[in-house]
């Protein structure tokens, strides 16, 4: 026999996790205690949200389930913004979290809060667990649960007596759920009636969704449209599944996308909706949007198939599978003048735009990018350096692009590129925030060199929270209230505090040869550029 604690553990290596991010607290110890005596690596954050934050990224690399850690009462509450966070963008994670004692459990004790109740909207599914000889079964589930169908975080919550409970250890081979069988073939009638749909159209367009990613369906997508010779656009959760400069891809839709993207989707007759939810900030009308064209709609969940958007032909099932038949089956087609018109209507690069003592952050994020290897992993933050990112910074082939969509979650990027880094240690990877956002991240500075992490870290510092600014000044009359960040420290010197080298960047005609010793550097890096303070995302 052993100690349940000691079982969490071997669960753990059963499937094959190396890395868990955590921060330790009491009711949490026992669990604490046996990865001690293991193999496993852990990585102590600073705040638990950045655990969640930072398996986030790793679990985007590896397209597999990652483990987080935090202990009862606030070590948990502190984790919920990260799995919100991971929910609205369906990032495979599992969180475990301490708990007091079975018997002492709903008497308002030390550290105590339901926190399977308090996560209860955003997981797949949660275990508040109270019996020990459970955890083999459970641990196994919450793995395949989080990994497949529309993936997603769940939270297992292991009282700090259960842990310490003796238990026989045998960690099962299959999963058998009843109520949860994901469908991943899509149906063969539906299948054929959108090669039909396709063949026939005259303006056809693939809008693509952070879905494919979750499917590993990369390849297939591109390998559909170029044989259909379709164009696409994606969301923002789809930024990079695409090359900036391949020929049929035309950029981001929505309230943020650009021209070209959002004039294809109001022209074309038929949208192929892939692994995208049609939110609020890439569709504005949705009903509007359906009555002039035929819709497509693919997606593995089907709750979100007619859900935000009217549907002519949904399907659901595994994009990976769907795409892979639908290249195989679809005929000879052309769409060259529909393609011959969105290439006239394709976005120009705009003009080096000089701003005298200031950078302009359109222009060197495009050099940014230039500058940096193909397979790249470019992290934004929230506000209008995510704005700036999607629409300026150049994904390569092979490049990734990665940020807090569905959720908004300022304070993602530093942590979610750490994580990253630590999935794909041999690429670069970019973590691209404003000073509003780095200021909640910046105690994963302490976590870098822990670690010996070489991420790479843009803060964009115009010292206001600038989207906010920027929709009081549009919108409120330029009545500017709670936006001005003074107070805020001086970054670069704030880096070098904790070992990290950093400098600063004030105008375009330094930007290259700041870029450079960034790009060229094989430690962590932190450029802080001076912007603007009234620079629009527009």
């Amino acid at each position: 026999m052993i100690r349940a604690a000691e079982a969490m553990v071997r669960c753990l290596r059963s499937e094959g996790v190396k890395v868990v991010f955590g921060y330790p607290g009491a009711a949490i110890c026992p669990f604490y205690d046996e990865l001690y005596r293991s193999d496993i690596h852990h990585v102590l954050v600073r705040h638990e949200a950045n655990a969640g934050h930072e398996a986030s990224g790793y679990a985007r690399i590896t397209n597999k389930p990652a483990v987080c850690i935090a202990t009862s009462g606030p070590g948990a509450t502190n984790l919920l913004t990260a799995i919100a966070t991971a929910y609205a963008d369906s990032v495979p994670l599992i969180c475990i979290t301490g708990q007091v004692s079975t018997d002492q459990i709903g008497c308002d004790v030390f550290q105590e809060v339901d926190i399977t109740g308090a996560a209860q909207p955003f997981v797949k599914h949660s275990y508040l667990v109270k019996d020990a000889s459970m955890l083999p079964r459970i641990f196994k589930e919450a793995f395949y649960l989080a990994g497949t169908g529309r993936k997603g975080p769940v939270l297992i919550d292991v009282p700090i007596d259960i842990q310490n409970t003796l238990i026989d250890f045998e960690y099962p081979e299959t999963v058998s759920m009843r109520t949860y069988k994901p469908t991943v073939k899509g149906n063969p009638m539906q299948i054929k009636k959108i090669c039909e749909a396709v063949e026939n159209a005259k303006r056809p367009l693939i809008c693509a969704g952070g879905g494919i990613f979750l499917a590993g369906a990369e390849k297939e997508l591109i390998e559909f449209a170029e044989k259909a010779k379709v164009p696409a656009v994606s969301t923002m959760m789809g930024l990079s599944l695409f090359p900036t400069d391949h020929p049929l891809y035309l950029g981001m839709l929505g309230m943020h996308g650009v021209k070209s993207a959002n004039r294809a989707v109001t022209e074309c007759d038929t949208m192929i909706l892939i692994g995208a939810r049609v939110g609020d900030r890439a569709v504005k009308s949705p009903t509007f949007l359906a009555e002039n064209k035929q819709i497509i709609h693919i997606d593995i969940d089907p709750a979100e198939i007619g859900k935000n958007i009217p549907v002519d032909i949904p399907l659901v099932g595994d994009c990976k599978t769907i795409l892979s038949e639908l290249a195989e089956k679809i005929g000879e087609v052309s769409h060259d003048e529909w393609l011959s018109e969105l290439a006239e209507i394709k976005n120009d690069v705009p003009e080096n735009e000089e701003t005298e003592g200031f950078i302009n952050p359109k222009v060197f994020l495009r050099k940014l990018s230039d500058r940096m290897p193909a397979d790249t992993v470019c992290v934004a933050d929230v506000g209008q350096n995510q704005i700036w990112c999607c629409n300026n910074y150049g994904i390569k082939e092979g490049g990734r692009f990665m940020t807090s969509g569905g959720m908004g979650t300022m304070g993602y990027s530093v942590p979610c590129a750490i994580g990253a880094k630590m999935a794909a240690p041999e690429r670069q990877v970019v973590a691209v925030c404003g000073d509003g956002s780095f200021q909640m991240q910046m105690m994963e500075l302490a976590t870098i060199m822990q670690e010996k992490i070489a991420v790479k870290i843009i803060v964009m510092r115009n010292n206001y929270l600038g989207m906010v600014r920027e929709l009081q000044t549009k919108g409120y009359g330029d009545r500017q209230i709670a936006v001005s960040l003074d107070g805020s420290p001086d970054f670069v010197a704030l880096a070098r505090a904790y070992g990290i080298e950093s400098e600063r960047v004030s105008t375009m005609a330094e930007a290259e040869e700041k870029i450079e010793k960034l790009a060229s550097s094989d430690k962590p890096y932190l450029l802080e550029c001076d912007v603007y303070s009234l620079e629009s995302t527009l």
